[in-house]
């Protein structure tokens, strides 16, 4: 299977939080290419499943959610962060968890920002189109 260019990889169990990304970056034209995955396990799935071709998908970046279904945000980001094919794409915590162990831990993987989930409306859309917006435009990857 040809590779895919996909902007963003979107774990996010929540609806709510999901379409309120989704909405950011379409309405500021961050991302064209969004693929939404709702658990650790079809993440994971995505780069290191039987389905899985190598090089399928290679988005900008990731946005991860850390409180998930089946595989937990960290163990997501430490398998990317330990495999040769995904450790250079940017990872972005998105989450609620203010514990530090999960701050800490996220910095040990080698996630490359770990931001904090506001809780009222508006501020979650501005830091999503900030985060959209440096990450996506700003932001130099590799080839």
């Amino acid at each position: 299977m040809p590779n895919r260019e996909v902007e963003l990889l979107l774990v996010e169990d929540n609806p709510n939080d999901a379409e309120l990304t989704l909405r950011a970056l379409r309405k500021n034209n961050l991302a064209n290419t969004v693929v939404h995955v709702k658990d650790g396990a079809e993440a994971l799935d995505l780069f290191f499943g039987d389905s899985a071709a190598d090089g399928e998908i290679t988005p900008k970046a990731i946005l991860l959610d850390l409180k998930l279904p089946k595989v937990g945000g960290i163990e997501v980001l430490e398998r990317l962060k330990s495999d040769e094919r995904t450790k250079t794409i940017p990872v972005i915590v998105l989450t609620s968890s203010r514990e530090d162990t999960d701050l800490q831990r996220c910095y040990e993987l080698g996630v490359n920002s770990y931001i904090v989930k506001p809780v009222e409306f508006e501020n979650f859309i501005k830091a999503v189109t900030e985060l959209g917006f440096y990450w996506l435009l700003l932001n130099e990857t590799k080839s």
